[in-house]
């Protein structure tokens, strides 16, 4: 028997395109690319050419409206994650929601003068994650959070040795950094939720959760809860003395967001996670993942893969072949990466979506996990806000 899981990806850009390679790799279920939305048209027709899909819109509405797609696959900027999501539940469609689940993008309207805004979108962040999934439990859909690093090789590697050594995590160190990213809606709060941190921790973050779930899983315990973060936030590029550096190799046209940040997460069995988020890094993408146990240490490495190593004397001899993301220069020594989207979790991650629509069974990534990364990260902003620790479990 074949199984068919027909869908329609809403989105056409970065994100989109490594959603539809991946979807593309699976060769054992039927996947039918359907159909795809985006704004303007124009976008979703190059799109739809470059992967074979017959059918496209500008409204994402018309995908809702078929009775011939199971499986919607949201790939749009942060601010529309909870909308889309719900109406998608309500057509009775399955549900991929990028990272993260979703977020505040303005003042709340409950805000005063004398409240502190951070604490208000702490707030209204956590009710629009359970928003969301409370319309995903009443459509009876399965709503799946795209986290591809609980993927990665590296951390399913690490999440095994975790298991085999049955030994205590005491720390868990993990950052996502590079340059900046150049989409202009990232740069503003009011589309993206936040910057650093609510772009690039929810990786990080969401393995600490993960392994620390692992350790549990084998003790035959509860895993234990966040109770408390304690964060620091800003935008460096506001430095006198970068603001008069040209060229400048690293972003520095943010508007209301932070460029750089630091998670200290506090597990209720006493062990810590550091996290950090940053923007000014160069030097390509940098991803990297440190568990230090009672009896062992795991130290991955997902980016910098160092199977192979190339030398160019000029930064033409590679310009037609991809090496990594956000690497800079293609000029000196680069360590090209074999397979970037495999080696980050990507088709991993959606095959294990598709199988759990064809099989009727749970995905490892839950919208769960993106509910406590939520949590975690506008606790953070809470926390820089106020300059103390903030404790999950304060009545907001």
């Amino acid at each position: 028997m074949t199984h068919v899981v027909r869908v329609g990806l809403v989105g056409a850009g970065f994100v989109a395109g490594i959603h539809a390679r991946s979807f593309k790799r699976i060769r054992d279920i039927d996947v039918q690319l359907k159909a795809v939305a985006a704004i303007p048209q124009s976008a979703a027709q190059t799109f739809a050419e470059s992967f074979g899909i017959s059918d496209v819109y500008e409204d994402y509405r018309r995908i809702l409206e078929r009775d011939d797609i199971d499986l919607v696959d949201l790939c749009v900027p942060n601010n529309l994650h909870e909308a889309f999501a719900i109406e998608a539940a309500g057509a009775g469609k399955h549900i991929i929601c990028e990272k993260p689940l979703t977020g505040c993008f303005g003042i709340p309207e409950s805000a005063t003068a004398d409240q502190r805004l951070k604490r208000l979108m702490f707030a209204e962040a956590v009710k629009s994650a359970d928003r969301i999934i409370n319309a995903a439990h009443k459509a009876d859909v399965k709503l799946m959070y795209a986290e591809n690093w609980l993927y990665c090789p590296a951390v399913q590697k690490a999440a095994r040795l975790v298991r085999a050594s049955k030994g205590t995590i005491f720390e868990v160190r993990a950052q996502e950094c590079h340059s900046g990213s150049h989409a202009t809606y990232a740069k503003a709060w009011k589309y993206a939720g936040g910057g650093s941190l609510i772009r690039l921790a929810p990786h990080p973050i969401a393995a600490a959760i993960y392994l620390k779930q692992e350790e549990a899983v084998a003790r035959k315990e509860k895993p234990p809860g966040v109770t408390s973060v304690t964060a620091e936030v800003g935008d460096l590029s506001r430095m006198r003395s970068f603001q008069r550096e040209e060229p400048k190799w690293v972003v520095g046209d943010w508007q209301d967001v932070e460029n750089w940040g630091i998670v200290l997460m506090a597990f209720e069995d006493g062990s810590r996670a550091v996290i950090s988020a940053s923007d000014i890094v160069l030097g390509g993408m940098e991803d990297t993942l440190q568990v230090f146990m009672s009896n062992a240490r795991i130290d991955c490495d997902l980016t910098h893969s160092g199977m192979m190593k190339a030398y160019a004397a000029d930064p033409r001899v590679f310009s037609e072949e991809y090496i990594m993301e956000k690497v800079g220069t293609k000029s000196g020594w680069c360590y090209p990466s074999i397979d970037e989207e495999w080696l980050l979790g990507y088709p991993q991650e959606i095959r294990d979506f598709i199988e759990a629509v064809a099989f009727d069974r749970k995905p490892l990534a839950t919208a769960e996990i993106g509910q406590q990364v939520v949590k975690v990260i506008y606790a953070a902003y809470l926390s820089a806000e106020e300059g103390r620790r903030v404790y999950l479990a304060e009545p907001f």
